[in-house]
């Protein structure tokens, strides 16, 4: 399979389908990453397709142990004291390939894996139904430990929802939906339900320093452009690496009369939709 593969996503709904021929799976909260077991070394993706394999050396080493062939989808999680620390996988995805080989000794990454895209020995997948995927990513990863494991899944519906409400203190994002008949396929088929839910904004523009910029203007679903609140280090430096990419900006001015510089596009960012309404909105994470 060559790379980048175009992933699957989810569409946020507000009740979790219920009814025959529907799976369920816990909603991890990380950074999606597509593992690729390839002859003589490991390679991750992320979800916009970028080599990230500098990023998680730990999970790149543990993907050696899969079979040749193997491609795989999943999220990269790292466990703090019993709970998914998003901060910290934050850190380690701006990170340049010393310090994530520091911070991998630190706080080990894991890799919850949800979906097999090519078989080592049946070769691409992607067509075939999830519940035969699903069983097919199990045998792969029989003989497989951890960091690499296969999330939960279940297709009664009274499980998932214990999920969605029990498992919140450790992080757990929520529920994620699929159809048993369903082909892995690039667009919105899932379905999924979080605590809290948010919107994929793209970046336009910055303000404060190029190489430490202080928030990011963004332009929401509804077409506005929006200033964030100040930017946490980990996202100030990713957005520092997308300026540095992009080259020279210009001035220009937000909806709400904001002064920024405008930036190359292609960075997606999630905002929390909870504060997309007003002129300010908080940044949860970079894609």
């Amino acid at each position: 399979m060559e790379r980048p593969v175009e992933v699957a996503l989810a569409r946020a709904v507000t009740k979790l389908p219920i009814g025959e021929g529907w799976w369920y799976e816990p909603k991890f909260d990380g950074h999606r990453i597509v593992l690729f077991r390839e002859p003589d070394a490991v390679a991750l993706q992320s979800r916009t397709g970028r080599d990230v394999t500098n990023a998680w050396p730990d999970l790149a080493a543990a993907g050696l142990d899969l079979p040749v062939g193997t491609v795989v989808d999943g999220e990269a999680v790292i466990w703090n004291e019993g709970v998914l620390d998003f901060a910290a996988v934050q850190a380690r995805a701006a990170s340049a390939a010393a310090r994530a080989r520091l911070l991998s000794h630190r706080l080990p990454a894991s890799y919850a894996i949800w979906d097999l895209l090519a078989h080592p020995e049946l070769g691409d997948i992607r067509a075939r139904p999830y519940v035969e995927r699903r069983a097919l990513l199990l045998d792969v990863l029989a003989d497989v430990g951890p960091p690499l494991q296969a999330v939960p899944a279940t297709n009664d519906p009274e499980i998932a929802l214990r999920w969605y409400q029990a498992l919140q203190t450790q992080n757990i994002e929520g529920v994620v939906a699929k159809r048993a008949d369903g082909a892995y396929r690039s667009g919105r088929s899932w379905h999924k339900i979080r605590h809290s839910e948010t919107v994929d904004s793209e970046a336009v523009g910055y303000t404060g320093n190029a190489t430490h910029p202080r928030t990011v203007v963004v332009r929401l679903p509804d077409g506005r452009t929006a200033q964030s609140q100040t930017l946490t280090a980990p996202l100030s430096r990713r957005l520092a690496q997308h300026i540095a990419a992009s080259g020279p900006g210009r001035r220009a001015r937000t909806d709400d009369g904001e002064r920024y510089t405008t930036t190359g596009g292609g960075l997606i960012l999630e905002a929390l939709a909870g504060t997309t309404r007003h002129a300010v909105v908080t940044i949860v994470r970079a894609r």
